[in-house]
């Protein structure tokens, strides 16, 4: 593999709004490897959650991003159905074709079934299905049949085993997963691979003093995942060595012990 495998070719990655993320792990990634980037994020959402939004704004996160490639940034919010396209009209007007699509962004939360309302149902399947599937529908609709067509999605381990505190979450990342084989095989004659990748358990920010002592307890290498391995599995998936992967989901959990 050369030194700027991805040279020559634009990547729209989602969910790119905090340092600390796995969106912009994958999107230093790809800039290092010589892609350019649209980065999408939505801080109101950041805002909201335990972790909250990055402390220096969107604004810092894109000038670091740009000491590595080049790089632009939209804010997006998936709640809303033409937000997908929306965002490839951006990538369009920045960089004209995109040959990358990873969908990183999600909606993510606690919640069990007693307590899951019908609303809270339809944010989780609105922002992580619903706005993934039309991001792909997007990408493939601008997509010209060229070499090294790739889409990359994010499950998580619900397909491993239960995640009954985050019922709504694992539901939606279920369907992520079960979409995967589908949407490689609708999209292999237009030399577009797709795959999804399901990172295992990573320090982003959120994990409570007792969480990050349970997970560390069952990782047998002595620490959490980074961000930085998802990037860097991602970021090979999007090169031409990865070419023959498609429709598969990839379980990247160092080892992770579930009993």
């Amino acid at each position: 593999m050369t030194d700027l495998p991805l040279r020559g070719r634009t990547a729209v990655v989602t969910g790119a709004s905090r340092r600390g993320g796995i969106g912009v792990a994958i999107a230093r990634r790809l800039l290092e490897l010589g892609a350019v980037v649209l980065a999408q994020g939505w801080t109101p959402h950041d805002a909201a959650m335990p972790w909250g939004a990055d402390p220096d704004g969107a604004g810092a996160l894109l000038e670091e991003l740009r000491q590595v490639g080049q790089v632009d940034y939209v804010e997006a919010d998936f709640a809303a159905p033409e937000a997908p396209a929306q965002v490839f009209q951006a990538a369009a007007q920045a960089f004209g074709h995109v040959d990358i699509l990873v969908a990183n962004h999600a909606r993510s939360g606690h919640g069990r079934l007693a307590g899951t309302s019908a609303g809270e149902l339809d944010k989780f399947l609105h922002e992580n299905v619903r706005a993934t599937i039309l991001l792909v529908q997007a990408f493939a609709a601008q997509h010209d049949g060229r070499p090294g067509g790739r889409v990359v999605m994010m499950t998580s381990g619900q397909h491993l085993a239960p995640m009954p505190r985050e019922l709504a979450y694992a539901v939606s990342k279920g369907a992520i997963e079960q979409a995967t084989a589908t949407l490689a095989d609708e999209l292999a004659e237009r030399s577009i691979t797709v795959n999804a990748v399901n990172p295992g358990p990573t320090d982003t920010g959120y994990p409570t003093p007792e969480l990050r002592a349970e997970v560390l307890a069952r990782m047998p290498r002595g620490r959490w995942g980074e961000p930085a391995d998802a990037a860097r599995l991602i970021g090979w998936l999007c090169t031409d060595e990865a070419d023959w992967i498609t429709g598969q989901v990839i379980n990247s959990e160092g080892g992770f012990r579930r009993a």
